[in-house]
């Protein structure tokens, strides 16, 4: 009897032991479900925020990104104030104007004799918002404030450049090229080659062996060295969207091989499954069984080697735009505003400023790659 009554005490700690095991394997499941969830929608914030500001740039730019302002070359950013000299408290954030001291060493100094009181959604140039509606109401800016050195002072949050041009305007602009240029040619090498690898997965024969060589070959050249060839194959100076069009299709040329042999992958890993089968017997086209069958369910995989890919292609247009033989001035785009970084001496002085588009890099690369994460199977 005893022995009888220890058993099922055993038995019943066992269960409670595998009951609780269960649990915690449910919790922890669960615990990386949020997590995962968290860093996708993270990263889509982060992606939505940059595409956001890419749209109403002009909006949100104080200045037009090519006016100069020929006295303040290498400025600092400028100083915002809530106490004026004499010590008295302002709710209203104000400047002071300022003037160039010493050109060899660029410094600067205030003139605290006059505030300039800043204000939300300001007057300023003049743009056409979406392209469509004329307005020269911008984000923030000085009050009554001019263009020109002979006006009221320009606050530049970021500094200036070497022409006196406002820092944080360019960036903000910059923003619409480098976005442009980078996601649409992934998304164009990723449709390219899908397809081809979808086509050689499922047909096989002579045009697989053929399409598996030349993705070879092309995955063996060094990307950036055949970028930069590709584009040096015709002229540096081109208007915003035909260098544009011109970077989206070389990187269509270059970048179809990877995904061309993920797709063809598993395709062929998919095109024996039952399903496949069961469409194939009642009578079904390839092309419905191919697209409308076996692509949806590839389609994760899919998706998240167009997140690995396109941090590649964005860095490939800051290069080439660092190296000058991108998007030219006095256009503006994250590498030719990184262009500048390349001075030791400006780079001790103002590193953060300086950096600013590697940091904007950086933040958007973070975000494409947490939606990534977020993006990937719940084994993985």
């Amino acid at each position: 009897m005893k022995a009888n009554v220890q058993q099922m005490r055993e038995a019943t700690a066992a269960e409670d032991t595998r009951d609780e095991r269960g649990m915690r394997a449910r919790l922890r499941s669960r615990a990386r479900a949020v997590r995962r969830r968290a860093r996708f929608y993270t990263g889509l914030g982060i992606v939505c925020l940059f595409y956001a500001t890419a749209i109403f740039a002009e909006l949100l730019a104080p200045y037009d990104y090519r006016a100069q302002s020929r006295g303040e070359p290498l400025a600092p950013q400028t100083s915002i104030h809530f106490r004026d000299a004499q010590g008295s408290f302002s709710a209203r954030p104000f400047i002071y104007a300022r003037r160039l001291v010493d050109p060899l060493e660029r410094r600067y100094e205030e003139q605290p004799g006059k505030p300039y009181p800043l204000e939300l959604f300001a007057r300023g140039y003049t743009y056409r918002l979406f392209g469509v509606w004329r307005t020269d109401l911008h984000l923030f800016g000085v009050r009554d404030g001019g263009v020109g050195e002979r006006g009221v002072p320009r606050i530049n949050l970021l500094g200036t450049d070497a022409l006196g041009r406002d820092r944080l305007s360019r960036l903000l602009i910059a923003s619409r090229f480098s976005l442009l240029v980078g996601p649409l040619g992934t998304l164009a090498a990723s449709c390219f080659g899908i397809i081809l690898g979808c086509i050689a997965g499922y047909a096989r024969g002579l045009f697989d062996t053929l399409l598996m060589r030349a993705a070879d070959v092309m995955m063996s050249l060094p990307v950036l060295v055949l970028i930069l060839a590709a584009r040096a194959a015709f002229p540096l100076e081109l208007p915003p969207m035909r260098a544009a069009s011109l970077l989206i299709l070389i990187f269509l040329a270059v970048g179809w091989a990877e995904m061309a042999r993920l797709a063809r992958g598993l395709v062929t890993a998919l095109r024996r499954r039952e399903y496949v089968l069961a469409a194939e017997s009642l009578g079904l086209t390839q092309t419905r069984i191919l697209f409308r069958h076996i692509l949806p369910n590839a389609l994760r995989p899919l998706i998240i080697q167009v997140t690995l890919m396109l941090p590649a292609f964005l860095l490939a247009e800051t290069a080439l735009s660092f190296l000058g033989v991108g998007l030219q001035e006095p256009e503006a785009s994250w590498g030719n505003m990184l262009a500048s970084a390349a001075d030791p001496t400006l780079l001790r002085e103002h590193a953060l400023l300086l950096l600013a588009p590697a940091i904007s890099i950086f933040l958007f690369v973070l975000g494409v790659r947490l939606v990534g994460d977020g993006l990937k199977p719940k084994d993985a």
